[in-house]
């Protein structure tokens, strides 16, 4: 299992419709071979309420970068999600947690 990471600074104002989209464009990935599960959470921080924290779980890394960013699904992903990000997220991918410190 590998984990996909993304923290998503929303327009400030726009973290409705980003929800409300987000919630139309999850099927989209949740289809996708090899995707286990996803979680998105908001930021509590003050001031930072138009973050959020985008966690995907793959089988393989592959099955994202290969998979879903070539998949007929990811254009409409695109169009759904991207015009609420600024900047645009940057994507991290990480492995099995090290033995002994989980």
């Amino acid at each position: 299992m590998i984990l996909e990471s993304a923290q998503l600074d929303v327009i400030p104002g726009k973290e409705e419709a980003f929800l409300a989209d987000f919630r139309r464009a999850r099927p989209l990935i949740a289809a996708q071979p090899g995707f286990l599960a996803l979680r998105l959470l908001p930021c509590l921080d003050e001031g930072r309420g138009s973050r959020f924290l985008l966690q995907v779980e793959w089988e393989r890394l592959e099955d994202h970068t290969e998979g879903f960013r070539r998949s007929a699904e990811y254009p409409e992903w695109g169009r759904l999600l991207h015009p609420y990000y600024d900047p645009f997220p940057l994507v991290e991918h990480y492995g099995e947690p090290l033995p002994g410190l989980d």
